[in-house]
Formats: C-alpha cells, structure tokens, sequence
C-alpha cells in the first residue's frame, strides 16, 4: 500500500530533480527524503530513480508512476482549495514566488502582518523571473506570484492568469558621484549612449525592459557587461565608479556612498503586480492580496523610499 506522505515526497523529487531540492521544498532532511524513495521503490517492487550526475533521473517505471503521483497531488492541492472556500478559512500553505527587489522590499513585511492577523497560515517562499514562476502558478505549484511589469516592455501575461496591480513606482539612474552627469537632477535618455551598464541576467524582465528602453534610443549596441540579480551588489558596482544602473525605487532600500541618483526623461517606471489564477484562489489568497497592498501603498508612498534624485 502506497502512503500518501511517501508518494508526496517521490513528485517533489520527479518535479525537481534533485533529493536535496525536494528535502528543501518539503522542510525536510535529504536523508528523510531518500528514506521515502527507498520505501517506494520496496513497495513498488522496481527502481523508480537512478542517479543522474549531481542530480537523480527517473526510471521508466518511474515515469510512468510520476504522471499518476503529479495529477494526484494537483487533485489534493485542489481539495484542500475547495475546502477552504467553503468555510472562508485562511489557513494553510501559501506558496509564493517573488521577484528579488519585491521579495526583499515588499514580502517579509506582507507575510508579518499576515501572520499576526492569520497565525495558522504556513508560508513557503522563492524568487526567480515571472516567465518561470507564471507556468507554475497556472498548474498549481504556487499559490501567487509577485511580478515586475515595465511601462515600456510590459511582461507577457499567460491566460488562466490575472494580475492585481500593487504599485507603480519610477526608476532611477544610479551613477557614480564623480560622473559627469551626476549633478544633473534629470537626464534625457538619448545623452546615455556609450555607457556600461550593470542590469538582471539574460532573461529578466528588467534586463529586457533595460535593453528596450536603450534600443528605442537608437543605441544598437548596449554594453551590459555586469549582470547581477541583485540590485544591492549593481549599486556597489556603481559605487566603485564601474557601471551605471537603472534602479526601481523599491529596491533602493537604503544610500549608498559614492551613488548619485537621477530622474530619467521622460521617467521609466514598472508596476508591481500579483498574479493568481481565479480558478484556484483561496481565501488565504485573497488576504494575501489585500496585505500586500497596504504593504506596497505604504513603501512607496511619498517619503517611502531610501533614495531621491538631486
């Protein structure tokens, strides 16, 4: 007889490939992890992985019960959706995926105020780009996704999916204080060509809206020489006099010595949005949404953020 727990543990690891990526989903350790797999594969009566270089790979017999197990437990996922709009109860996982400058900025103090209101809800969070979370949330594997949506080179919305505007919010040139344009206060995006620039990974929406931005000012060839998806280490790259950046205010969380910041004209700005898909929203969900958006009126609102153009 299969158990549930062992055949939850064996779709973390067909999903991700790994037993420590499973062990780290699950909360678990990765011995508790291959301990499961060992008794599922006795109970099986068959090899359901093999290793795989650093990772593990499925057999065909362990592919043929991962296609059982994934819709098995999308069906439980459902259930306990189910269940809990009929009682309007906030509780429960909550599995949330996050751009890097909304997480850091915006998630730790949503899911505090959440916790206070809501102390049985169970948090579960990881960043990444909203091309590859989106396809997650639209099969169940998360519950919402906090995405970036640039004015200029707005992010594809897969259907099934709906967004819920947080904040709009302006981005800012953050260049080295001995630049020659570091006095300016406001600078016209055509006097940006030649520059190093420092920007998100391939990829990245915001290396995407960057290197649109610049195009739509005739600069063919973008010199994106540093690509890091932390906003904390561009600006230090700034700092050392390297690189400029274009910063959205939510991620400039505090002054950094030797940065000067600067308005664009005419101004970029992106909007924060989070994306659920209807046929899955929960309560939790819902209360979710509603305290992200305090969270995100209050960081942005005049005097919210770290930094301000000369």
């Amino acid at each position: 007889m299969f158990t549930w727990e062992r055949l939850r543990v064996f779709e973390a690891v067909a999903r991700l490939g790994s037993v420590r990526a499973a062990a780290q989903e699950l909360h678990v350790t990765g011995s508790a992890v291959s301990q499961h797999i060992r008794r599922l594969e006795r109970e099986a009566g068959c090899e359901l992985v093999e290793p795989d270089g650093r990772g593990i790979r499925l057999t065909h017999a362990g592919r043929v019960l991962s296609s059982s197990v994934s819709a098995m437990v999308t069906a439980a996922h459902q259930a306990r959706r189910d269940l809990a709009e009929i009682g309007g109860l906030v509780a429960g996982p909550l599995r949330i995926g996050a751009v890097a400058s909304a997480l850091r900025a915006l998630v730790p103090r949503t899911l505090l105020a959440l916790k206070s209101r809501h102390p049985r809800l169970e948090f579960s969070i990881r960043d990444g780009e909203a091309a590859d979370m989106l396809p997650e949330l639209r099969s169940g594997q998360l519950d919402a996704v906090v995405m970036e949506s640039w004015t200029h080179a707005p992010a594809g919305i897969p259907s099934g999916i709906r967004t819920h505007a947080l904040a709009d919010e302006q981005a800012l040139l953050a260049v080295h204080e001995d630049d020659p344009l570091a006095g300016a206060g406001e600078v016209p995006l055509e006097a940006l060509h030649g520059r190093v620039w420092a920007s998100c990974p391939e990829g990245s929406d915001a290396h995407h809206a960057l290197l649109q931005l610049l195009r739509r000012q005739g600069m063919a060839d973008v010199r994106v020489r540093f690509r890091v998806a932390d906003y904390a280490t561009q600006l230090q790259l700034v700092a050392a006099g390297l690189t400029t950046a274009l910063v959205p205010r939510m991620a400039i969380t505090a002054e950094v010595p030797g940065v000067r910041w600067l308005r664009c004209r005419p101004a970029v700005s992106r909007t924060i949005a989070a994306a659920t898909a209807p046929a899955t929203e929960t309560p939790a969900v819902h209360a979710l949404i509603a305290e992200m958006t305090r969270a995100a009126q209050a960081l942005t609102a005049p005097g919210g953020g770290a930094a301000s153009a000369e």
